[in-house]
């Protein structure tokens, strides 16, 4: 195992069970962050993720962890919360107003440079990257946003500014993806937020599997249209 130097003449990435264990997962270092690469990363089951200052670093960590959207973990406080809802929740309004507000969230955005930024802004106009709003009186207050492969979608990162606006975020979205025919949410590295919430390790050759197995399951044309997918009136 070894760390691979990217060159900017070639997109492709060596296969991430050539990952390195210490620091876990770290596979390649270099390249860019241009649609193609991007893209061929997802879909072998690789992620950037990098300090501002540093190389680009790619990742491919095992365990990986991973949320069954139909096993979402409702606790009976977000259940009475969400019964009384003060949230209007939306699919690709404001793509660009989340992102930059997980690069602001102390917690999150540390490694949200502006390059970063650009990076999924462009991909979200070239329709494979998106976003679930939260909105509260017409305020913003929490979101999410992640890269689509088929059947599985891979969140890259979250932001409440308000109760429960992220966790209002991700179980709206697991209802809806899975009434679209989605199977698998990539959570990339376990943590106590997302552990909650009834995300869980695999080991990274099952997240493979899955992968090569969801990737290729299209979900319906309409999916990714904008929307409004939960406000009072429609609980």
């Amino acid at each position: 195992m070894r760390l691979v130097q990217l060159s900017r003449e070639s997109i492709t990435f060596p296969s991430p069970e050539g990952a390195l264990r210490e620091p876990n997962g770290l596979l390649a270092l270099g390249g860019d962050l241009s649609p193609a690469r991007l893209l061929m990363a997802y879909q072998r089951g690789i992620f950037p993720w990098f300090s501002p200052g540093d190389p680009i670093l790619w990742w491919s960590p095992d365990p990986r962890a991973v949320l069954f959207p139909d096993q979402f973990h409702l606790s009976r406080s977000m259940r009475r919360f969400h019964n009384h809802s003060p949230y209007r929740v939306t699919l690709n309004h404001a793509f660009g107003e989340v992102i930059d507000a997980c690069a602001s969230d102390r917690s999150e955005g540390t490694w949200i440079t502006p390059e970063v930024l650009a990076a999924y802004v462009r991909l979200h106009e070239l329709g494979h990257a998106h976003s679930i709003e939260v909105w509260h009186q017409d305020r913003l207050v929490g979101g999410m946003y992640g890269v689509a492969q088929g059947a599985l979608f891979c969140g890259e990162s979250m932001y409440s500014r308000r109760e429960n606006a992220s966790k209002t975020a991700l179980l709206v979205f697991c209802d809806y993806f899975i009434r679209q025919g989605g199977k698998l949410i990539d959570c990339q590295v376990l943590n106590n937020h997302t552990a909650s919430l009834g995300a869980v390790e695999i080991a990274r050759r099952d997240y493979l599997n899955y992968l090569s197995l969801l990737k290729p399951q299209p979900l319906p044309s309409h999916c990714w249209v904008p929307k409004v997918l939960f406000d009072t009136g429609n609980k």
